[in-house]
């Protein structure tokens, strides 16, 4: 079986550490192939190689880094299928859906390639008598990124264009589950002519995670995922001087009010509740009806829609909904919430649980499932499912509704749906999460715009990408200089007072 190793230096190399992970095909539950997981020496060999070419990379013009980012997009988007191909076989998301997610992390490529632009700095002329101010947006050193299952191209390219366009050189931990997709993106790099050792995988376990929170090397660390581990990153690099960005987990309610355009809800929270299978951060999760009508109304087109879904494999001609989770133990672990919630009293009005694919029994495919009566308290609303269920819980206000948003511990996304301007501008002020929005059921932002929760769904005062992004991959430096026009007899050169 063929193993993955890592790439440094511009190019593939194998792992000598001896320990390894298999990567399942998980609609059909087959093995793939194993992937090594790095020792600590071959982490720090990756961060040697990182540093070492940071010295160039980083006298490299703004512009000479923009044409590489212009070249890799172009790259990308002609080996788009393949690279959709490569998610599908390791993370099961159907092949729209990895296209999809390409597309979205190409246009934080698209944002890198305007770097001249966004690191030109400020600049006060006449700050004092003859004094001139301006700022210096400088690159940190060597970063580093530590990306999820669920997104293995998107998550990477939210990090690393960035970073590189910034003039930082970068070493990525993905996920072992999904490991492919780094690497051919490393790859496509080196074809776009970044030059060798400025872009480096290291695949691995907490091993390597660990050496990249605490080498002295290591300058920024970015980072999503479920929020303890989160908390852990954010926690352990900020003790060893780095920054931090650290993005955990969610729980997205979208409130539905009663003037809703019904047809509109059904069609938004059936691709925001059960797309890529629930496996997102974005996903909506509890959809919170204000009265029992729009309750039972929702509740029953949910059903109705649901029983059409075609779930099955993501290369599949007939074009399915919906694929299988990503591994075994995590479709496990979703069954178990499915079962906490019945044990809890919740109503469950689909079950998702026992589904199989005809020709496909091995995969790990867990059907639709909707709850219906769920409370707070219960595990299936506190907690982050990850997985296919949805939770429909019934309040009587639009106050009880922003009340139950601000309540939970997560902030990371919220839409609301309704006709009234009033009330969608009221929530959009009162709730306090860190994405919103309105009549749009994902509220992800623009690769311009910054991505980013409140309270523990983000670690670190910098949000993803957008400005946010050049901000934490850059430093200030700030010049204050004063040029003497000319060496008059009697001239005095001391420093003015700047008031």
């Amino acid at each position: 079986m063929m193993t993955l190793g890592n790439f440094i230096d511009g190019r593939r190399v194998a792992s000598n550490s001896g320990r390894k992970a298999v990567v399942f095909n998980p609609t059909t539950g087959n093995e793939r192939l194993e992937v090594a997981l790095s020792s600590t020496d071959e982490t720090r060999a990756a961060i040697a190689n990182a540093s070492e070419a940071f010295a160039s990379w980083s006298k490299v013009t703004p512009l000479s880094r923009a044409r590489v980012m212009f070249k890799f997009k172009e790259l990308v988007e002609k080996h788009t299928d393949e690279l959709a191909e490569l998610i599908t076989s390791e993370h099961g998301k159907v092949f729209s859906d990895a296209k999809g997610e390409v597309t979205r992390g190409l246009e934080v490529v698209e944002f890198a390639c305007g770097i001249p632009h966004l690191l030109k700095g400020e600049h006060s002329l006449n700050a004092g008598r003859g004094v001139d101010s301006y700022s210096q947006m400088m690159p940190m050193g060597v970063c580093a990124g530590i990306s999820p299952f669920n997104f293995p191209a998107m998550v990477p390219m939210w990090m690393f264009p960035i970073a590189i366009a910034c003039g930082n050189t970068f070493v990525m931990k993905p996920s072992e589950k999904d490991p492919s997709t780094p690497i051919r993106l490393a790859e496509l790099l080196k074809e776009a002519g970044l030059p060798d050792g400025v872009f480096n995988v290291v695949n691995g376990d907490k091993e390597s995670v660990d050496v990249l929170l605490t080498d002295d090397r290591i300058q920024a660390v970015s980072f999503v995922g479920s929020t303890p581990i989160a908390e852990y990153i954010y926690s352990t690099a900020s003790a060893h001087g780095k920054r931090v960005q650290a993005l955990g987990g969610a729980k997205n309610h979208m409130v539905i009010m009663p003037d809703a355009e019904p047809n509109q809800v059904v069609s938004s929270l059936m691709g925001a509740a059960y797309g890529s299978a629930g496996e997102r951060c974005m996903a909506i999760s509890v959809a919170v009806c204000v009265g029992e009508a729009v309750a039972d109304k929702l509740v029953s087109d949910l059903t109705t829609e649901i029983s059409a879904m075609k779930v099955g494999a993501g290369m599949s001609a007939d074009e399915p909904n919906m694929g299988p989770l990503v591994t075994r133990e995590h479709a496990d672990k979703v069954l178990g919430y499915i079962n906490q919630g019945i044990s809890e009293g919740a109503s469950l009005v689909v079950d998702g649980r026992d589904f199989v694919v005809a020709g496909y029994e091995n995969g790990y495919f867990v059907g639709p499932t909707l709850f219906d009566h769920v409370k707070p308290g219960m595990r299936i609303y506190d907690e982050e499912i990850f997985g296919p269920v949805l939770s429909i819980v019934r309040v009587a206000s639009f106050e009880e509704a922003v009340g139950l948003v601000n309540a939970h511990e997560y902030g990371n996304g919220t839409a609301i749906f309704t006709r009234d301007g009033d009330t969608a501008r009221q929530y959009t002020e009162m709730a306090q999460v860190g994405m919103i929005g309105v009549n749009v059921p994902i509220p992800v932002p623009m690769a311009f715009h910054c991505f980013g929760g409140w309270k523990r769904s983000l670690f670190g005062p910098l949000h993803m990408h957008g400005p946010d992004g050049v901000r934490f991959y850059t430093r200030i430096k700030t010049i204050t200089a004063r040029w003497p026009t000319g060496l008059r007899a009697g001239a005095d050169f001391s420093m003015p007072t700047m008031s």
